[in-house]
């Protein structure tokens, strides 16, 4: 952890439980980690304000929507000095949804998602066709088993 960063166990128990569902209120946090809701939402402003905690999302199961394909993509690019210009274009293509800059094979990893094998296909290809990729290759995911945060701290408290 990055010494000039001024976080106790108070803040690693407050991210630990928000980690595990953003939407719990201030109020029940603050009964876990035995301080006042006030001491709770400085404490999440602190932590905002430093940059550890970017945002609260949603975990969406996006089958539900009609999105039945996940794949990850491993992306060879024809230099790595293109990594600026082609992660511009990909952020372009709504379909995908997370991208590493990777050691190993691949230059790029991305996660696509999309409705089905038609949709996959046209993702692609879009993809494909973006200057300085070399070529890609798809792995389908047949079965998300583990989806979980990092557990930060051990929880006593819950």
């Amino acid at each position: 952890m990055d010494k000039n960063l001024d976080i106790d166990n108070v803040d690693l128990k407050i991210i630990s439980l928000l980690n595990e569902d953003a939407k719990t209120p201030y109020t029940e946090i603050a009964k876990k980690v035995y301080v006042s809701s006030g001491t709770v939402h400085v404490r999440m402003r602190k932590l905002e304000d430093m940059g550890i905690v970017k945002s609260a999302t949603l975990n969406i199961d996006f089958s539900k929507l009609g999105y039945d394909i996940s794949a990850y993509l491993g992306i060879y690019l024809e230099k790595s000095s293109l990594y600026d210009n082609v992660i511009e274009k990909l952020k372009e293509i709504s379909e995908v949804v997370n991208a590493y800059y990777t050691t190993g094979n691949y230059s790029i990893f991305a996660k696509i998602i999309c409705k089905d094998t038609n949709h996959l296909r046209d993702v692609l290809n879009k993809i494909q066709k973006v200057d300085g990729i070399d070529r890609t290759e798809t792995l389908i995911v047949l079965e998300e088993s583990i989806n979980r945060p990092i557990q930060l701290f051990e929880q006593d408290a819950k």
